[in-house]
């Protein structure tokens, strides 16, 4: 072997090394900055004392002109993982059409409202974790909000009937 073998050897190393140092400290350099068709949405959560008694609920939806029917997106949330990382990213799905009542709306007119993708509780709700962030993969129309939850501190005992 010659000096020059070795030396891209290390050279490439090192430039490995000095990636994976600049995504640990910025794990958002992990993901991909987009997905085809899609726009990612970061949030990016502040340090708590207790972040085991925090979830975070995503509301994914829209704002559209609905009558007075509970109105719903169709649709899917995935879950889907960094290769080589291990990070978790979320990615939409909207179908066309909506999920709706069919009442008789009198008057029959319609108002602006944020109609929502409908979850379960296990895709709705996620760990809190300030260390990585929050990304989700949707398309340019939908919104991603969230909330805060949190657990109070005291725990209570259920009786033995």
């Amino acid at each position: 072997m010659n000096r020059a073998t070795i030396a891209g050897w290390v050279l490439t190393g090192l430039s490995g090394l000095f990636a994976l140092s600049a995504s640990a400290n910025d794990p958002l350099k992990a993901y991909p900055t987009t997905l085809p068709g899609l726009h990612r949405h970061v949030i990016q959560l502040p340090a708590l004392a207790n972040e085991a008694d925090q979830q975070v609920e995503l509301i994914i939806g829209k704002e559209e002109q609905v009558d007075c029917n509970a109105t719903s997106l169709l649709g899917t949330l995935t879950t889907e993982t960094v290769r080589g990382w291990g990070y978790d990213y979320y990615q939409v799905a909207i179908k066309p059409g909506r999920l709706s009542t069919k009442m008789a709306c009198i008057p029959n007119r319609k108002e602006k409202r944020f109609i929502t993708l409908p979850l379960d509780t296990a895709q709705r709700f996620i760990r809190y974790n300030s260390k990585l962030p929050i990304v989700v993969y949707a398309p340019q129309e939908i919104a991603i909000n969230y909330r805060i939850w949190q657990a109070k501190s005291v725990v209570m005992t259920a009786e033995q009937k």
